[in-house]
């Protein structure tokens, strides 16, 4: 943050480095209040975003104890980009005529979940700051060669942009089908946020507001039944003035409604009046909601654009469910943002 100091109006400038994160190769940003980091060798996961000023740490972020479990499976912390996302029946997809053959690594379910790009290696592409902010892209691209294809046959380059400012956290996802064919495109990221994120609140300081629209029924394997299930008198408050988020256990799949023209989760500290805000940006069709069997200390408003399960739906428009195809040369794109008013 900018300050005066001696007379002097000192300019305490965005920075862009290469450092660590417990001992983890990280690119750390910093711009004003905000400090960010993340980690290019596990899947290119935002794995914290801090307000140093108020001592906020808005993500949820492992433990020295927790940090080789969080290895293994980056799902429960910082920001994880999942492709697929979610669960896939008995680990198959078919799409157009083509099926997919994924591994079943949920064992309870027999199902396929939360993909392969989230724990591997990406490229850091560059990182730099100006006068007023920080940023770095990182990318991943796939061919023949990469681990990926051997699940997704398709060619393609999947960019990750954040910027950081004084204005919060910014994201730009993008991805190109670089093949020959038209390739399926199913995306969410599995956000961890903390409640409580400021020092001295409690969990039952907090109300978390989604724009939700209605509710999926899940089968016992946790997969769509077709159905839709009426919203409790919880999950109508949030969609209004906001909830505690651990009410009840909560591993609920939501359509997304739009208010005012945004697709957001807000979470309000009732103590200090501090609200985080996340834009997720309308792409995102549906949400996953997740609070750790409503244990306090973190939950997942996971922004997602295609509906759980969804190239094996039958019935519902692809437009509906978020089943995306791409064009050989064609890009999507959407941007979401993370920030405190």
């Amino acid at each position: 943050m900018d300050y005066f100091s001696g007379g002097v109006y000192i300019v305490n400038k965005p920075t862009a480095y290469q450092g660590e994160y417990q001992g983890e190769p990280a690119i750390w940003l910093t711009s004003g209040r905000y400090e960010a980091a993340v980690l290019p060798n596990i899947g290119a996961n935002m794995i914290a975003f801090r307000d140093k000023e108020q001592g906020y740490a808005f993500l949820h972020e492992p433990t020295p104890e927790e940090f080789e479990s969080f290895k293994e499976r980056p799902i429960l912390h910082g920001i994880p980009i999942l492709y697929p996302p979610n669960r896939y029946e008995d680990g198959k997809m078919v799409w157009e005529g083509q099926e997919y053959t994924l591994p079943i690594n949920e064992e309870d379910t027999n199902n396929h979940i939360h993909g392969f790009i989230h724990y591997i290696p990406w490229q850091v592409e560059s990182f730099a700051a100006d006068e007023r902010t920080s940023h770095v892209t990182l990318a991943l691209r796939v061919d023949e060669k990469h681990e990926v294809y051997r699940y997704l046959p398709h060619s393609f380059t999947l960019r990750l942009r954040y910027t950081l400012s004084e204005h919060g956290l910014h994201q730009q996802v993008t991805v190109r089908n670089e093949g020959a064919t038209r390739m399926p495109w199913l995306l969410a990221f599995h956000t961890a946020i903390n409640a409580p994120f400021a020092p001295g609140s409690q969990a039952t300081d907090y109300r978390m507001k989604v724009t939700i629209g209605d509710r999926y029924e899940m089968s016992k394997r946790m997969l769509p039944t077709g159905s839709m299930q009426p919203l409790s008198e919880e999950e109508q408050a949030m969609k209004q003035d906001g909830v505690y988020p651990f009410y009840a256990p909560m591993d609920n799949h939501y359509t997304a409604a739009t208010q005012d023209g945004r697709n957001r989760m807000e979470l309000t500290d009732t103590r200090t009046g501090a609200t985080l805000v996340y834009d997720a940006g309308s792409a995102y069709k549906h949400w996953m909601i997740y609070n750790n069997g409503g244990k306090e200390g973190f939950f997942c408003p996971e922004p997602q654009i295609n509906l759980v399960n969804a190239p094996n739906v039958k019935g519902m428009p692809a437009e509906q469910i978020g089943l995306i195809g791409l064009e050989p040369g064609e890009i999507w794109e959407e941007t979401s943002r993370l920030y405190v008013k």
